[in-house]
């Protein structure tokens, strides 16, 4: 069963409802630039675009996970906290390849 979050903050998590919905429609718009034989600099520039704003998504939760669940493990015992610090450090390590 997959984890689940300690806390979610409710504004942060309808701002990446929102974002998310929004990405889904720009990679909609790139099929159909694709299926358009659009210019592919400007698919390019869309693509971009759809990379900052999951970025921005990414970086949102990193901030919640960070706020609530990893304090919550940290504070809970040395045991969880060494598992939560395995844990980021894979994050970082994941999220900026």
């Amino acid at each position: 069963m997959p984890s689940k979050a300690v806390a979610v903050d409710a504004d942060a998590k309808s701002r990446n409802a929102t974002r998310l919905r929004r990405i889904e429609g720009q990679v909609r718009g790139l099929q159909k630039m694709v299926e358009d034989d659009r210019y592919c600099a400007d698919i390019l520039t869309q693509i971009a675009s759809v990379h900052e704003a999951l970025r921005a998504v990414g970086r949102e939760l990193m901030r919640n996970h960070l706020k609530h669940c990893a304090s919550a493990a940290i504070q809970k015992s040395p045991e969880d906290a060494e598992a939560m610090y395995d844990e980021l450090v894979e994050m970082m390590y994941r999220t900026t390849r």
